[in-house]
């Protein structure tokens, strides 16, 4: 008989306790655990539970007109019944819930070890820990609660024991990170330690090469010695053996000899062999051969070379704590950033060697051509040409380790600020009237064309005033044109007077002269040839003098079409002597004065002044629709960008020129002043 048996399966599950104490023992409003004081648990008629304490505070600020408040959960509208706060009736579940766990872990809870039936309380704010009877808390109730957190200690230790956890998590991490950085510099040190001992050896055999083959040399020259002389001895000893058998064959024949005479003859000839025998007697080369390396300075030299061949390069360092500082940069002009290295203990490096990689990126991800300068003594520049303006990302890396701060966002300007500003509006020393015309001489003395003083300005390149000159040729506030000549000479053109005037650089006049064509000669320029070119406003015509002031051409009408002009305001010599005429427009022209070439241009506004760099560049002035500023055209004519200014702009600037560094000075007529720029 078979015995039927049952069994029962029991599941058995496990309640993690501090997550069942966040889920159903928290206010969710506090986040305080439930207790039978001030924390009462309180039903809502929305069945939500909240604390006594969080409900006093809600009411005390919701109920003052209405009479009811919202569920801090649920948002729904509950009206006060007429017993306040403590009419609510207690959460008897959550009341039930508490008796269970206080059953099952009450030595969790930490008691005050005075007090021992109160729970201990922890006041975030102030970092203490207390219950209500230990210290005054009239700060951790009521009114000043409001400004204060407390917990109860336990949840707080399970908070800080969570932040201990992660902390130290990240401090393990961290160290682990550091561990493997560390580990990997080493392994790159056995690698470096390797390639630098390969370098070594394979350098130290080209020296054994270099020597081993001087070696070579000197053996190969000794067994070329020694195959000369051994060649002209053997020669002799070639010589000897010959004469010997010669003696020989003479003495055979004399025992068949019985006449006196011919024996004596053969005395005689043998007398005079024995003179030649003599002479081949003495080697005619010698054995002498001797290897000297004492001889000069040569050993010590070699060993003075040895000693100073090869270098060990090492550094010191430290990438994170070396900077780089970003200039102020500008489209279109050379920039540069510096890169200061320091070592571990923050002192700055002075010697350099070290192993940059600069990474120079536009906002779209494209590389920007740049250059490293290692300045030797622990700086670097960074030298890049931004070519329009944006943000670049600048990544440094020092020994492939990132230096602070690293990527650096360089922020390019569109805009080219002044350098200098010399003078104001005036007829002092320092001032100017109407400057239209400048000039750079060799030494970048500035010439400026003071019209409205009646003078030329004579300024060093700090803009400090040096001389004056004038009046000869500068009469009644006329002078308009101004350029050097070959020889260091200014020719000025006036247009009231209608002479060109040819002034020493002291003020001295040289000549002048006019021409009856002259209507309103406003411009001059002079081109390698030393001839005069003349620009008339009036007559809408270019005349060319000779060294000598005769005329020899002319050319150009009133009009619009290429070739012709509106209303000439510049004229300037370019490559080859080449004419530059600008009105609204630039047109260029042979030396011969034949149409070349008109520029792409908006045909709008009107140009100041015109000039040419040594690269062919074409700088103009030019004012449109309000707005001054200097364009910069490629050698064909292509703009290539404008200088227009964000702080102290040009107002009407006139006549520009270039100094030998790439500093342009601009006349401005609306400012009454003089402004340096850079334009490279």
């Amino acid at each position: 008989m078979t015995a039927m048996m049952s069994s029962t399966l029991v599941e058995t599950v496990s309640i993690n306790y501090e997550d069942f104490n966040d889920s159903f023992l928290t206010c969710g409003t506090c986040l305080c655990m439930y207790d039978g004081t001030e924390r009462t648990p309180k039903l809502l008629p929305c069945s939500h539970t909240v604390c006594r304490s969080c409900l006093e505070r809600i009411v005390a600020a919701q109920t003052l007109d209405t009479g009811s408040f919202r569920c801090p959960i649920c948002r729904e509208t509950i009206h006060m019944p007429q017993g306040g706060v403590i009419a609510f009736p207690p959460s008897f579940i959550v009341n039930q819930l508490l008796d269970l766990m206080a059953q099952q872990r009450r030595d969790v809870i930490p008691k005050c070890s005075v007090h021992t039936n109160q729970e201990l309380l922890f006041c975030e704010t102030c970092d203490i820990v207390f219950c209500t009877q230990c210290i005054d808390c009239g700060l951790h109730s009521g009114r000043g609660a409001s400004e204060h957190t407390v917990i109860p200690f336990a949840i707080a230790i399970k908070r800080m024991s969570e932040i201990l956890l992660f902390k130290a998590h990240l401090c393990i991490k961290n160290l682990n990170s550091a561990y493997d950085a560390v580990s990997e510099e080493l392994r790159q040190l056995e690698l470096s330690v390797d390639k630098t001992l390969d370098s070594i050896n394979r350098s130290f055999q080209d020296v054994i090469a270099v020597v081993d083959r001087r070696r070579h040399e000197c053996l190969q020259w000794v067994r070329k010695i020694k195959e000369e002389k051994k060649n002209i001895l053997k020669e002799q000893l070639d010589l000897i053996q010959v004469e010997k058998e010669k003696v020989q064959e003479e003495c055979d024949g004399l025992q068949y000899q019985v006449e006196v005479r011919n024996i004596t003859k053969k005395i005689s000839d043998l007398n005079e062999k024995l003179d030649t025998t003599s002479t081949l007697s003495e080697p005619r080369e010698n054995s002498f051969l001797r290897y000297d390396y004492k001889h000069n300075d040569a050993l010590r030299e070699i060993a003075k070379a040895i000693s100073h061949f090869g270098h060990i390069s090492t550094s010191t360092t430290f990438p994170a704590l070396s900077t780089a500082k970003v200039f102020p940069t500008t489209a279109h002009l050379r920039s540069s950033i510096r890169i200061n290295t320091v070592d571990y203990h923050g002192n700055p490096r002075m010697t350099g060697g070290d192993p940059l990689l600069v990474d120079l990126k536009t906002e779209k991800g494209d590389n920007l051509e740049h250059k490293i300068k290692d300045n030797e003594d622990g700086t670097y520049d960074v030298l890049f040409l931004p070519q329009k303006p944006g943000r670049l990302k600048l990544c440094v890396n020092i020994f492939t380790r990132p230096i602070k701060d690293s990527p650096y966002p360089v922020e390019v300007s569109d805009h080219i600020n002044p350098l200098a500003r010399f003078g104001s509006r005036g007829s002092g020393r320092d001032n100017f009237s109407q400057p239209v015309r400048i000039c750079v001489g060799s030494d970048d003395a500035i010439y400026v064309l003071d019209t409205g003083n009646s003078r030329i300005k004579v300024l060093s390149q700090a803009g400090d005033c040096v001389r004056t000159i004038g009046p000869d040729g500068l009469e009644n506030q006329s002078a308009t044109g101004m350029a050097l000549m070959p020889d260091g000479n200014l020719a000025v053109v006036n247009w009231r007077t209608r002479l060109v005037s040819v002034l020493t650089p002291d003020g001295s006049l040289v000549k002048h002269f006019t021409n009856p064509g002259f209507q309103e000669p406003i411009d001059v320029a002079v081109n390698s040839r030393g001839e005069i070119i003349v620009a008339d406003a009036g007559a809408s015509k270019i005349f060319i003098f000779d060294s000598s002031s005769n005329l020899t051409t002319t050319f150009g009408s009133r009009g619009d079409k290429d070739g012709q002009f509106k209303l000439i305001s510049a004229l300037a010599v370019g490559k080859n002597d080449e004419i530059l005429i600008a009105d609204h427009r630039i047109q260029i022209f042979s030396k011969d004065g034949k149409f070349s070439r008109r520029l792409v241009d908006s045909g709008k506004g009107q140009y100041g002044g015109i000039c040419v760099d040594g690269s062919a560049h074409i700088l103009a002035t030019k004012t449109e629709k309000g707005r001054s500023y200097v364009q910069i055209l490629s050698a064909g004519g292509k703009p290539l960008y404008v200088i227009d200014s964000q702080e102290d702009r040009l107002k009407r600037p006139s006549g520009l020129a270039v100094m030998q560094d790439f500093r342009l000075v601009v006349a401005d007529l609306g400012s009454d002043c003089v402004k340096k720029y850079r334009y490279k």
